[in-house]
């Protein structure tokens, strides 16, 4: 019975997950992400594409998917353990879109929206100390490489159950694995600034498009 139920979780999270409102506007918009800006199917290369508007709505969007997976099983299921499972499924079918040949985003924002849902005040923390780290190291991969490291750590703290441990290294190591490139860019000096970013797209004076 309980094979069934998380069956049940790792379905309700992974099609939830494969909801991609990036491919949604892109196809609106008559434009093919994939040959734009960072070429991925996420808030960021929404932004740099449609303007902040849409980049803000995607990244929410995305967040949503995992939190609601989560909260949905936990809702149906009465089990925390059911509902991570669901939230990492959405990871998952977030990066590996069944109708996209596998080939969708890299998970950040999903993987935010789990750690919402599992624990609001490490959501904060995490927020805080990720937000300060990539304004000093200047480099994208310092948020999804120091919440992936962070948030196991943080959730076997508060848990004590290993369990909780090895369902958040999951998609820990998911998105540190999506956002290895970022490393590689970083080294050969041709990822994204984050200063420079925030300077000319954040708070360009132009409007959103």
């Amino acid at each position: 019975m309980y094979t069934l139920k998380v069956v049940a979780s790792i379905l309700i999270g992974y099609l939830l997950g494969t909801i991609s409102p990036a491919a949604l506007i892109s196809k609106f918009k008559h434009m093919n992400l994939r040959k734009k800006g960072t070429g991925n199917l996420g808030a960021t290369n929404v932004m740099l594409n449609f303007g902040k508007r849409y980049g803000v709505l995607v990244m929410l969007f995305d967040m949503a998917k995992a939190l609601v997976a989560v909260k949905l099983v936990q809702l149906i299921f009465s089990d925390m353990i059911l509902g991570l499972i669901a939230g990492v499924a959405a990871i998952v079918g977030h990066i590996f879109p069944i109708y996209m040949r596998f080939k969708g985003g890299k998970g950040l924002a999903c993987f935010a929206g789990l750690v919402l849902a599992y624990d609001p005040w490490i959501f904060l923390i995490l927020l805080i100390l990720t937000v300060v780290l990539i304004i000093i190291i200047n480099y994208t991969f310092a948020m999804p490489y120091s919440a992936g490291i962070l948030f196991p750590v943080m959730s076997l703290v508060k848990s004590g159950d290993l369990r909780v441990f090895f369902l958040t290294a999951i998609a820990s190591a998911l998105i540190m694995y999506k956002h290895y490139e970022n490393v590689v860019k970083a080294r050969n000096g041709t990822d994204t600034k984050i200063r420079e970013f925030i300077r000319t797209k954040l708070f360009k004076k132009t409007t959103d498009k």
